[in-house]
């Protein structure tokens, strides 16, 4: 009886292994590629002084958001969404630009 929980701890436990290293991005490289790729239409810096348009959220708003978490930016930057282009990002690119969107969040 006691294997089974060991056992049942132990599949817990690589299950969470997956979510950390997605929320271990670099933010740094992620506000980086959001300037370059991002900031034409959202506003991605606090100090970026222009939009490409009002129609979209700036990247502090999507932070505040309840539902934003690492999963839920991973799944929205894994699939294509119009009229946003898609930059088909590599996984270690979701994983920095997430981890940048969740550094604006207010503490």
């Amino acid at each position: 009886m006691w294997w089974a929980r060991i056992i049942a701890v132990a599949a817990v436990a690589l299950m969470a292994l997956p979510a950390e290293a997605q929320e271990s991005g670099d933010r740094l490289a992620g506000h980086d590629l959001a300037v370059r790729w991002c900031s034409s239409c959202h506003i991605v810096d606090p100090g970026q002084q222009r939009q490409g348009t009002d129609a979209v959220p700036t990247f502090a708003a999507i932070a505040a958001m309840k539902s934003t978490t690492s999963m839920s930016l991973t799944v929205f930057l894994s699939t294509p969404h119009t009229p946003m282009p898609d930059y088909s990002l590599s996984r270690d690119d979701i994983a920095n630009v997430s981890a940048y969107i969740l550094s604006l969040r207010k503490k």
